[in-house]
């Protein structure tokens, strides 16, 4: 298969240095609420978030961004999970938005922390009943015997759901990680692939520096 000849215009539009906000976040949520607007994109919150191993491996996998809350960005995993353990063991992050429709991506750079129980409580119980079985009966990233096995844990967790009469309660090793952002690139995509990148970067004081870097 030859690729080389898959070539594409980007003319949506601009992103001028004069014309940003101080603060990257409010940029973002601009960018975001875009993105959910937009009939072409079928999911506007997800995001690519890549972790390293201990032996310095990077990997990168899709989730749903879940909050903006005080500067930080909320996704929901399972602790355990081949993320979860590289978190805890190196909290350092990236995160990638890519809006391809819109010819924008948004990369992200921070420290990762789980939030409290009790939040991570109250999301678990906002979720349909289906999908907190699913992140009950679980092992997230481990090697399971197949699909039946996965299935058979389920029906086995929506039974006993069913004869006491109670919702699911979150498993421990199940919640949220709140991402604080250190570095954010706002990418837009331009003619003969003179792209515009904004980068803010956090300082000391808590303000951002602002920078537009060659495409």
């Amino acid at each position: 298969m030859d690729l080389s000849g898959i070539r594409k215009e980007y003319t949506r539009g601009g992103l001028n240095r004069r014309d940003v906000p101080p603060d990257p976040l409010i940029l973002f949520e601009q960018w975001l609420a875009t993105a959910v607007g937009a009939q072409e994109i079928t999911e506007p919150t997800a995001m690519a978030v890549g972790t390293v191993s201990a032996d310095c491996r990077p990997s990168i996998r899709t989730v749903l961004l879940k909050e903006l809350r005080d500067g930080q960005f909320v996704f929901f995993t399972h602790y355990e999970s081949r993320k979860g353990r590289q978190l805890a063991a190196n909290p350092q992050v990236a995160l990638s938005f890519l809006w391809y429709p819109l010819e924008r991506q948004v990369h992200i750079e921070g420290t990762a922390e789980r939030i409290s129980p009790e939040e991570s409580d109250a999301y678990f119980r906002s979720r349909p009943p289906g999908s907190r079985i699913g992140a009950a009966v679980s092992p997230q990233s481990r090697p399971i015997p197949g699909r039946a096995w996965l299935a058979e844990a389920y029906e086995a967790k929506l039974a006993e759901a069913e004869s006491s009469d109670t919702p699911v309660e979150r498993p421990e090793h199940w919640g949220g990680v709140a991402v604080t952002p250190v570095r954010i690139e706002f990418w837009q995509g331009r003619e003969n692939r003179l792209h515009d990148r904004i980068l803010y970067t956090r300082q000391d004081d808590g303000s951002w520096r602002i920078e537009r870097l060659a495409p």
